[in-house]
């Protein structure tokens, strides 16, 4: 795998995006000589149209990732990449409308889009077919061997056998007689060199995952296999890069402090944050006030009640604040006066709510919170006081996801349904930790792209 900025993109990924994005340099590129001869004009130098042909290359490339266009089901099925591609194009014009408006000689002619936006989905369908349908289903699987047989190796199988996965293990090595739940493991005893067996193998990555490390470590055969140009990890690392999920079954506190994360409070990363909070929930606010507005009359004309609610949030460092909602639920909904988890058709909600729910409207005041500071536009969801004293007796680590502050959208958010339990909060943290410890701006950036995704395909929403 790559790491960009501190986060994991698979190599396969990356490479599709640049031949996407080459694809729509050159489509861009091969409009402009079709209009030309059309209109029978001289085209002109490369650079005298770069601008506007690099602009119809990002604009498309931010859509297509913002529309989910890499992830697993996408890079393996025809007709939901194809969906998520024509979504992505629409995207696409319209930000290149905006664009082009406000800057009209750094996008293509209006003619000109059309040809490079029809010349785009072709060319771009082509390379989704060619890897769909010619690609061999180990092409983008790396292959790793396990040391280790137990419960610890028995979840890198399950991990492995999920649908998408990128990985096959390649075996396991029983490193101690009491580690015998994988019975295809190999005792280590019966290796006379490890890092051979490796090699006749194929295996890319050896990864640890012994049950006991204590006065266990087989430091000399890890010395050996890591000088054969090997890569060697540890099980919480392994899982960590694979998932986007600081795992807590395998963490411990010392793994936490000596790695190179979370180093969100570094002042210009902290700054540079804060001027976007700014700046984006402003814009926000203009664009979404008419949204607002119809929502709340919406609200009034549904349901008896107030259009807006507060509600007591924790926020960074633990600190309570106030959040501002529109109201989705009816007054009554908690009349035990005592904080209830919001489950999968909740009966609570009212019709308006949930459709403004689905789309992320009712959260729209919360910009507000964002202006104050009491928020950011990305960072782990905001838990209400009694929840968070809950989970913090039951989860470990709980407490330093409020080391970041709390945000409208989150990683966690765009990469697991709204929690309604105490193990859909702990899987939770695990992505929020994840976001605290390898927080950049980069990761911020794809958070805000697959946003976009789950608004359009709220399969997540509660």
């Amino acid at each position: 795998m790559f790491r960009l900025f501190k986060h994991y993109v698979p190599h396969a990924v990356v490479w599709l995006a640049l031949v996407d994005f080459l694809a729509l340099l050159l489509s861009a590129e091969g409009a402009w000589h079709i209009y030309a001869h059309q209109a029978d004009f001289d085209a002109g130098t490369f650079g005298d149209r770069l601008l506007p042909v690099a602009t119809f290359a990002i604009a498309n490339s931010l859509a297509m990732m913002a529309t989910g266009m890499y992830g697993t089901e996408a890079l393996r099925s025809m007709r939901f990449a194809t969906a998520r591609l024509l979504v992505a194009v629409s995207l696409g014009v319209i930000f290149l409308a905006v664009v082009g408006f406000l800057l009209p000689t750094a996008t293509l002619w209006r003619a000109n889009s059309l040809y490079a936006m029809v010349i785009a989905i072709a060319a771009l369908l082509l390379i989704r077919l060619a890897l769909t349908q010619t690609a061999a289903p180990e092409a983008f699987r790396r292959r790793v061997l396990v040391l280790g047989a137990g419960p610890r190796a028995a979840r890198l199988q399950a991990l492995a056998d999920q649908p998408g996965s990128g990985l096959t293990i390649a075996g396991f090595v029983a490193m101690a007689d009491v580690e015998r739940t994988m019975t295809r493991a190999v005792p280590r005893e019966k290796i006379a060199n490890l890092s051979d067996h490796v090699v006749a193998l194929g295996a890319g990555e050896v990864v640890l995952a012994l049950e006991e490390r204590r006065n266990a470590l087989p430091l000399a055969d890890l010395l050996r296999v890591k000088t054969t140009g090997v890569h060697v990890n540890d099980i919480a690392s392994f899982i960590e890069r694979e998932t986007g999920r600081v795992d807590l079954a395998t963490t411990n506190p010392s793994g936490l402090i000596f790695s190179d994360g979370f180093s969100a409070g570094q002042r210009i990363s902290k700054a540079g944050k804060r001027v976007f909070d700014i700046l984006a929930s402003l814009l926000v606010l203009v664009i979404g006030l008419p949204l607002m507005l119809i929502a709340a009359i919406a609200v009034k004309l549904d349901s008896k009640g107030p259009v807006f609610y507060r509600q007591s949030r924790v926020g960074m460092f633990g600190e309570p604040y106030d959040i501002l909602k529109i109201r989705s639920m009816r007054t009554d909904a908690e009349a035990a006066g005592k904080a209830v988890w919001a489950s999968e058709n909740d009966p609570r909600i009212t019709r308006v709510g949930n459709i403004i729910r689905k789309l992320r409207i009712d959260e729209l005041p919360q910009l507000w919170c964002v202006l104050k500071g009491d928020m950011s536009f990305v960072g782990p969801r905001p838990e209400r006081p009694s929840f968070v004293e809950e989970l913090e007796q039951q989860l470990p680590y709980y407490a330093e996801r409020h080391m970041v502050k709390p945000g409208l959208t989150g990683w966690a958010q765009i990469n697991y349904p709204y929690g309604a339990s105490v193990e859909d909060a702990r899987v939770k943290l695990e992505y929020d930790l994840y976001y605290a410890k390898n927080y950049s701006p980069f990761l911020d950036l794809l958070i805000l792209l697959q946003t976009v995704r789950v608004v359009l395909w709220p399969e997540g929403a509660r």
